[in-house]
């Protein structure tokens, strides 16, 4: 049995990186309601959505009050929750709703080591009630607690097998970054002491090394790897003449962006390290169209930073990457025919090479809005740059940069469901990526399957990336902006979208405040369906259309498996908190069928839980005789309970009060009741 967690007696505090655009190898407290004057993105009232469940515009300001606010009252939080005496709560973002609810996001630490892996997303109302935990691990308090501190293997043998691991991604350093690190590695299992090492110098076409090893301090043994870089008037050469933000006066100009947190762009002038130089001149007239011109591609980045600022503030009541109000900068004419670009967390930057033959700079509007959005998602839900959370990483990307292009609606470059389709990497005009059909591209995914977790993130992401296309635009052939599309679902069951504006706001939501380092595509349905459910209503069209929407994709099934399997369906669907260590029991009233139950009753259970194995399942028939359905296990963390059970219910009167009876046994974890379903 896990440990139960003290309760405190008031609230008092909150409760409950880099990446290149193409594939070459993780980016790398009780929070009172915000000071008055917070209010709702102006862009975000989608029609028929809660008002209050929406984000809120957070001034800078605003947001450093939260976050102060958090940290004095950290040391509460982790008493709360349950942590340790050796564990300490490190406070790493705060968002806020419309209705005062605040999401609180914490790194931890355990004997002074970070935790990688053990970050969490506390969701407090404005009255200081907690209202749920999103965790990344879902280790015990007792797991920790085993773990040790003293190191089997010297750090000489952590760096050694870094460097190894480096040199097979093409990197020729000889020596790390950095000494080798403890930390305690959570995100794959059962907790244990580990290194972390960080090997730098040039990936095999060019790209900056970030490559982060993982290595058990036990047995030597890799564990895990992530490579943290993700990849006045402008004349630019993909959006036409544009105003820039700029600096200076007279016959005095740079590309230096005030309006938008002093964002600034550089020329690297064909190098690989550094800032470069700022670009400057005399008339504030940047570029002429061609790629000749070195200010052409400054032009580009320089808009696509401004457009993407533009975006998530207006829209989504962000401002800047990290909320703060400091903007990134842009550095171009990386390298000699650099086909890449790139973010990279550790100089808060985007970065751009000139293509092959340096004719085609990777600038255009939806690049620059993939790559700042790595950093906001480097500075939010952090997801692991590896694995099924690497290719969700890759998809938010895409889809923002999606957002981003019909926010800025550019006569020259209008939105679009493709990505990169302006740069023509391919030398034949076709895109990079196509969002309604991604295997188009000859290497991405366009379903869920068990093994998509081993495949490139540029193409796991695939799946995540038609899951929003459908959720906008729904299933079949139709044509936007004068580009024809037709998406097919895994199931063949079609999907009506809801529209563009409404998709962004539920991932957006569902990245900032339910998404977590370590977070898969079920745990991403989890999360979205939760959001549907906060800002339209679990009945709702918009909630249906996220399930159908995932289920096109083979992640979790349609409501009601998309057909009902014959015979007479009672539900119910009203969602309530299910309270740990309770019993609550959820009716469904049969009537007008004849009879017994059938001896093949169909139950269908629809659970979010942070950790199944504390519930015991039973339906209990009107004249009170219960049939066990599950029973809890301490060994069994994963997330959900979305299962359909068959029950021999012959010798019970059909019609009456049905029970579906939930027992959470063991403290901890909280959870929600989503729905269950009665077939007769």
């Amino acid at each position: 049995m896990r440990p139960t967690p003290s309760r405190r007696a008031t609230a008092t505090g909150a409760l409950i990186a880099a990446t290149a655009l193409l594939a070459v190898g993780m980016q790398g407290g009780a929070a009172t309601a915000a000071p008055d004057g917070a209010s709702a993105a102006p862009a975000a009232a989608v029609r028929g959505a809660d008002p209050g469940a929406l984000p809120a515009k957070l001034s800078p300001s605003q947001r450093a009050e939260l976050l102060k606010e958090a940290n004095s009252t950290k040391a509460a939080t982790a008493k709360e929750l349950g942590l340790g005496s050796t564990e300490k709560l490190v406070v790493r973002d705060v968002v806020k709703d419309v209705d005062g609810t605040t999401h609180t996001r914490y790194e931890r630490t355990l004997d002074g080591l970070p935790v990688l892996g053990g970050d969490l997303v506390v969701a407090e109302s404005k009255s200081g009630t907690t209202e749920g935990v999103t965790k990344a691990s879902k280790a015990t308090g007792a797991q920790l607690k085993a773990v040790g501190t003293t190191a089997d293997v010297a750090p000489a043998t952590a760096e050694k097998q870094a460097l190894t691991a480096a040199r097979a991604d093409g990197s020729k350093s000889n020596e790390a970054s950095s000494a080798p690190r403890k930390v305690v590695w959570a995100a794959s299992g059962t907790p244990q002491l580990a290194y972390e090492t960080v090997v730098g110098g040039l990936q095999h076409d060019g790209t900056p090394n970030e490559l982060h090893v993982i290595t058990d301090a036990s047995s030597g043994a890799k564990l895990f790897e992530w490579q943290a870089i993700e990849n006045g008037t402008g004349n630019t050469q993909y959006s036409g003449t544009v105003t820039l933000g700029t600096s200076g006066s007279g016959s005095s100009y740079n590309l230096t962006d005030t309006a938008r947190g002093g964002h600034k762009t550089y020329n690297l002038n064909r190098g690989t390290s550094g800032t470069g130089t700022l670009f400057s001149g005399t008339d504030d007239v940047w570029g002429n169209g061609s790629a000749s011109n070195t200010e052409t591609a400054a032009a580009d980045a320089h808009y696509g930073a401004a457009e993407t600022w533009d975006f998530y503030k207006n829209v989504m009541g962000r401002t800047g990457i990290k909320g703060d109000g400091v903007g990134a900068y842009s550095r171009v004419h990386y390298g000699n025919s650099y086909v890449n670009a790139f973010w990279s967390d550790s100089c808060f930057c985007m970065t751009y090479g000139d293509g092959s033959g340096n004719l085609a700079p990777l600038t255009s509007l939806d690049v620059a809005a993939h790559e700042m959005t790595h950093g906001v998602t480097s500075n939010t839900a952090g997801l692991n740059y590896s694995g099924e959370s690497g290719g969700l990483n890759e998809a938010t990307s895409d889809i923002f940069a999606a957002g981003v292009e019909f926010y800025s609606n550019t006569a020259t470059d209008p939105g679009d469901y493709l990505v990169g389709e302006k740069i023509d990497i391919n030398g034949d005009g076709t895109p990079l990526r196509y969002m309604d059909k991604p295997s188009k591209d000859g290497a991405s995914k366009d379903s869920w399957y068990s093994g998509l977790g081993s495949v490139d993130v540029h193409y796991s992401s695939g799946p995540a990336n038609h899951f929003f296309y459908l959720l906008s635009e729904g299933s079949g052939a139709k044509t936007v902006n004068g580009v024809s599309y037709n998406s097919p679902t895994s199931d063949g069951l079609p999907v009506t979208g809801i529209g563009r504006d409404k998709a962004l706001q539920i991932w957006f939501k569902a990245l900032t405040t339910k998404f977590t380092s370590t977070t898969n595509y079920a745990a991403a349905r989890t999360g979205t369906l939760a959001v549907a459910g906060e800002l339209y209503g679990t009945t709702s069209a918009e909630y249906t259309a996220v399930a159908n929407a995932w289920a096109a994709i083979a992640v979790g099934s349609r409501p009601g498996g998309g057909t009902d399997p014959g015979g007479k369906v009672f539900q119910n669907t009203t969602v309530k908190a299910i309270a740990d260590r309770s019993t609550t029991n959820f009716p469904v009233v049969v009537s007008g069928v004849t009879g017994n139950a059938p001896s093949n009753l169909s139950v269908a259970v629809n659970i979010s839980h942070t950790y199944r194995g504390d519930l015991v399942l039973d339906l209990v028939a009107p004249d009170g005789t219960a049939y066990r359905l599950k029973n809890s296990s301490s060994s069994d963390s994963a997330d959900n309970v979305v299962a359909t059970y068959t029950v021999n219910a012959s010798s019970e009167v059909a019609n009456g009060t049905w029970n579906l009876k939930v027992q959470d046994v063991y403290s901890g974890d909280t959870g929600t009741f989503n729905s269950v379903k009665l077939t007769f």
